[in-house]
């Protein structure tokens, strides 16, 4: 191993053990010693790594657009803090705000689209939290921290036997630390009943005008960008698109974990006005997620929807309408076409994904504990399966892909991390009793909920959960709602107990 080779896995480990400490410790001067840390950390390890790419290198022949480069960025990282600590407020709107767009830069030899605009706000976010009053209760970690921290940094230490150590550096670096931060932005924040209704009105603005960009690029059948989609579209009877997105099935996850959060807000909305302009929403979302064809968008907005009917009306029925549209379902793709279920025609029909599947299982059986190490499946996939020179290599199912990288200690440590989310997000809701008032605050987390299962479901069969920011937004807006909600709760009991009891309701 070369000292360059230590240096970075070294790096790897600092960085995510910083982020981790970040979650985990209370606010203070040593958490935000380990922000600053990790925030400072990860774009050198990223300059580390791409050292020898054609943009650097170009960056380092002119020093003074380097120079440049890098001054505007920490003005803007500056100005941004300030912005933050004068209104606080608009910090978390910023995060929330950013999660859609990216850039496309050229990383490890092919394109990227990063989130530059997100990490910008983050790294302000991160320099305004030092001036930034602490809260005034001191939250102690709970499990959704725990667990958190727990992947994080067995996500790193599985990088540094990695076939591919570079991805898996670059996976901790764009990912994993800076979103952790983000994390730990959005939690401490009280999620009052003003912060979430401008969340709400700034995810449904955004959302629309991507309907009309997208809208526009159905009507002219032409795209802004990906020349992948743009040829696949020359082929197909239909037209799929984009909108500000790199992938039409991204585009559509975006989507549909909006329709998720608006129609939560329409079941428990009060008044026709506002029932009728949420409808009108709904309606204009529909017809962008319509223009994406995305399938696995479809069946991730049905498991949300499902999810809301069942903390709505009744989870029996619920389950009792879910299992006979699966059966439906199964029917209809076994015998519609008069052709017979063959691994073969799951494989073209699943895009690929059938051999994906198989061989991240066979890479799993292989090394069925430690894996291939982070980031290495497609690596793995190509060095060590029959099947490798398929057109396709990245895992597209979230456990297929931990499995075969992490092995059975990271599919555990992803497992637990969900069980604890949906049990934290869930806590109480179920519990509601039909004469109990249902306040914001019960809607929010019931949308976040029912998002958060969306997601999931989406990334069954487009992968990308660690990657999303919007998995860890979800995960520390609705564990700081959940944490907000038991304190009302045990207020609520002690007032009552403190009353004399004549005077009890």
């Amino acid at each position: 191993m070369s000292s360059s080779d230590f240096l970075s896995g070294a790096g790897v480990l600092i960085a995510a053990a910083c982020a981790c400490a970040s979650i985990l410790l209370p606010a203070g001067r040593v958490r935000s010693a380990a922000m600053l840390t990790a925030l400072v950390l990860f774009p050198i390890l990223i300059l580390g790594d791409q050292w020898h790419n054609h943009q650097i290198v170009e960056l380092r022949h002119h020093e003074a657009k380097a120079a440049v480069a890098v001054i505007v960025g920490v003005v803007l990282v500056v100005v941004l803090a300030w912005v933050f600590v004068r209104w606080p407020i608009l910090m978390p709107l910023s995060i929330i705000g950013t999660l859609p767009f990216r850039i496309p830069l050229e990383s490890g030899g092919e394109s990227a689209n990063l989130l530059v605009p997100l990490y910008v706000v983050i790294g302000a976010g991160v320099l305004a939290a030092i001036f930034l009053p602490p809260p005034a209760e001191k939250r102690r970690p709970r499990w959704v921290a725990k667990t958190l921290a727990i992947f994080v940094m067995v996500y790193a230490l599985q990088a540094l036997y990695s076939e591919d150590f570079s991805k898996g550096l670059q996976e901790v670096c764009f990912f994993l630390v800076p979103f952790t931060l983000a994390y730990i932005l959005l939690r401490e924040l009280p999620w009052d009943r003003r912060l979430l209704f401008w969340a709400f009105c700034l995810v449904v603005g955004e959302a629309v005008l991507f309907v009309l960009i997208g809208s526009v690029e159905y009507l002219s059948r032409s795209l802004f960008w990906n020349e992948a989609v743009i040829r696949s579209n020359e082929f197909h009877t239909y037209f799929r698109v984009n909108s500000m997105f790199w992938d039409p099935n991204i585009y559509g996850r975006y989507l549909a974990l909006v329709l998720v959060v608006v129609t939560t807000a329409l079941l428990w909305v009060k008044g026709r006005r506002n029932f009728w302009t949420l409808a009108g929403l709904i309606l204009i979302l529909w017809l962008g997620l319509a223009q994406t064809f995305s399938q696995s968008s479809f069946i991730a907005l049905l498991a949300g929807l499902a999810l809301l009917a069942a903390l709505r009306w009744s989870w029996r029925w619920t389950l009792a309408v879910v299992l006979v549209g699966a059966v439906l379902g199964a029917v209809v793709v076994l015998f519609v076409g008069g052709k017979s279920l063959t691994s073969d025609r799951f494989n073209v029909d699943t895009s690929g994904r059938g051999h994906l599947i198989s061989g991240g299982a066979e890479l799993f059986s292989e090394r069925p504990l430690w894996g291939y190490g982070s980031g290495s499946f497609q690596k793995a996939y190509e060095n060590h399966l029959a099947k490798s020179k398929a057109p396709v290599t990245v895992s597209h199912t979230e456990p297929v892909t931990v499995g075969a990288e992490q092995g059975l200690i990271g599919l555990a440590a992803y497992v637990a991390l969900i069980v604890v989310a949906l049990w934290t997000m869930g806590a109480g809701l179920w519990a509601r009793g039909p004469d109990r008032r249902v306040t914001i605050f019960d809607v929010a987390r019931a949308a976040v909920l029912a998002a958060f299962v969306a997601l999931l479901v989406h990334t069954m069969a487009y992968a990308g959960f660690f990657q999303d920011p919007i998995t860890w937004v979800l995960l520390a807006v609705g564990a700081s709602l959940a944490a907000s909600d038991r304190r009302i709760s045990a207020s609520s009991v002690a007032r009552v107990q403190s009353t004399p009891r004549s005077l009890r309701p």
